[in-house]
């Protein structure tokens, strides 16, 4: 099987021996506490999770820098974004300390991870721009990721911590949350050899379902990993648990049995196009795929990216051997009413625009929050009479 990142095996942080994590729970209840941010907290549980193998917890300062401007930690390790836990409020907190971090999603504030603090630095708001920017490739306000990147607070606490729970993934979603650590054994147990990921924060209409087997086919793979995003998202976007439902509908009725593995990770969305992209392909390598479909406007938002930034961020910024894993690149697809069948548009340039079933996100949204179903070229019945459900009982509450 495909190797990790910069690494022989995976390294999950999460404390998997009862007595050691007994003991653990134990200590953090009389070591200082820091409430984490959201985005803090999803970094806990992915490195916990091995998906950011190697990593042993969260960066300092100059490595985030670093990562930022080059992709690159200080030491030499291919990195696509900093994994950083920022806070507006370190007071009484010192490099040396133990302290326990509290997850800011879940009732009461349980302990995430004991942290052993090697640096509290303050970042400048010139680095805190920097980063940003180098990573989302904007500064505007509007963009939901420098939203949230540039709220977390100026206080940048680094050092290797010890995770002691998946947060609200494992309880809220206990059929799809799985840890690299879980996919990759779960790949071995079927024998699959080459297996092709498939990203996913949306509900899969026609085309996604149409591209992954094109991918499947292209690369001759014994599987496909459908792995959805579980965590936060921008105002709008459907919950984790809608399109859950409408994926495994999609996967039990149109796919063969045992060529799909649905899962999902605990992150927060970071609407970073490009570096996202990256990102994605580095722990999908941690779980043991050989290769990422990358498809046009990948990991994007609004109109901050090229249609196609996130493949040629590949050939730009990735330097030859710094991952294992390959990409698949995609182009949009559609319906092709002349061809009855979806295709990539660039594999049909006899095509004008009319000749395919296109049909924006606007006007999917109102169709189904008037019980209308798009048509079967565009989504499956059965995925709409899902999506149709959820946006009628949302539009009651409006």
């Amino acid at each position: 099987m495909i190797k990790p990142h910069g690494a022989e095996e995976l390294s999950p942080l999460f404390v998997y021996d009862t007595e050691k994590h007994h003991a653990l729970n134990a200590e953090a209840e009389t070591l200082p506490s820091l409430l984490v941010s959201s985005a803090a907290a999803a970094n806990a549980v992915m490195l916990g999770a091995g998906y950011f193998t190697p990593l042993k917890g969260y960066m300092n300062l100059a490595d985030s820098l670093a990562v930022a401007k080059d992709l690159c930690t200080t030491d030499g390790l291919f990195w696509p974004v900093p994994i950083v836990n920022l806070t507006k409020d370190a007071q009484g907190i010192t490099a040396g300390q133990r302290i326990a971090l509290r997850d800011p999603n879940v009732e009461g504030n349980p302990v995430l991870a004991i942290m052993d603090v090697e640096a509290v630095e303050a970042v400048s708001a010139e680095q805190i721009d920097f980063m940003a920017e180098n990573i989302f490739g904007t500064l505007d306000a509007k963009h939901p990721g420098v939203q949230t990147f540039k709220a977390q607070g100026n206080t940048m606490l680094s050092g290797p911590i010890q995770v002691l729970n998946f947060s609200y993934f494992q309880a809220d979603f206990p059929d799809t949350f799985r840890t690299a650590v879980e996919i990759r054994n779960e790949i071995a147990e079927r024998g699959w050899e080459k297996v092709v990921a498939f990203q996913t924060r949306n509900p899969m209409h026609r085309a996604h379902e149409e591209l992954c087997r094109m991918a499947m086919e292209d690369l001759g793979t014994d599987g496909i990993l459908i792995h959805m995003l579980l965590g936060q998202l921008k105002p709008g976007d459907i919950p984790a648990h809608v399109r859950d439902a409408s994926i495994r509908k999609m996967v039990e009725v149109y796919f063969p049995k045992n060529t799909v593995m649905i899962t999902g990770y605990g992150f927060d969305m970071l609407y970073a196009g490009p570096r996202e992209a990256v990102l994605h392909a580095l722990f999908r390598q941690n779980c043991g795929c050989t290769h990422l479909i990358v498809g046009r406007d990948h990991a994007g938002v609004g109109d901050y990216y090229g249609g196609f930034d996130a493949q040629t961020i590949f050939d730009e910024k990735v330097p030859a051997g710094a991952m294992d894993i390959e990409i698949y690149r995609a182009d949009h697809t559609a319906y092709s009413k002349k061809l009855d069948k979806v295709v990539m548009m660039r594999d049909a340039p006899d095509h004008e625009k009319d000749d395919f079933v296109l049909l924006s996100g606007t006007k999917v949204r109102e169709m189904l929050g008037n019980g209308i179903a798009p048509p079967p070229e565009f989504s499956r019945p059965e995925v709409a009479k899902i999506l149709m459900d959820y946006y009628q009982i949302e539009d009651a509450k409006a």
